[in-house]
C-alpha cells in the first residue's frame, strides 16, 4: 500500500482550487466535471478536495475546520517562511501566528486557508 491523498471537504472546489494555486503553486491536477472533487499536484502527494454537499449526499456529516481548535494541520515547506506567509495572505488566508524560529532549528508560521483549516509553513526540518 501507500498513501495516496489528503482530502479536505469544502464548500466549493473550485474556489479552493484557486486558493491552493495561488497561495503555495500548486498546480490543479484535475476538477471534475460536477464541481465535487478535484485535486492538486503538491509534489509527492496529493491534496484532494471534496464539496461537503457530496459528502453529505454519501451520508457523511463533515464538521467544520476551526484553526484555533486544529484536530490536524497541513504543512508546506520553503526556504523562506515571511514570503511564504506573505503569499497566502495575499490569497486570502488569515494569520494565526507570525514566524517564529523553533529550539530545534525549523522557522514555522501559521495560517488558516478560506475554509479554516489550518495550514503550517515552515522551513526544513534539519538533523
Amino acid at each position: 500500500m501507500k498513501f495516496r491523498c489528503t482530502i479536505l471537504y469544502v464548500q466549493n472546489v473550485a474556489q479552493s482550487l484557486s486558493f491552493f494555486e495561488a497561495a503555495f503553486g500548486f498546480r490543479t491536477k484535475m476538477l471534475h466535471e460536477s464541481g465535487d472533487y478535484g485535486e492538486l499536484d503538491t509534489g509527492a502527494t496529493i491534496l484532494a478536495l471534496s464539496s461537503s454537499k457530496l459528502m453529505e449526499q454519501m451520508g457523511k456529516k463533515p464538521g467544520a475546520p476551526d484553526p484555533a481548535r486544529p484536530v490536524f494541520e497541513l504543512a508546506v515547506e520553503t526556504d523562506d517562511v515571511a514570503a511564504g506567509v506573505a503569499q497566502a495572505l495575499k490569497a486570502g488566508a488569515k494569520l494565526v501566528s507570525e514566524p517564529a524560529k523553533m529550539d530545534w532549528g525549523q522557522t514555522i508560521a501559521y495560517v488558516s486557508e478560506p475554509n479554516g483549516f489550518l495550514i503550517e509553513i515552515c522551513t526544513p526540518v534539519s538533523g
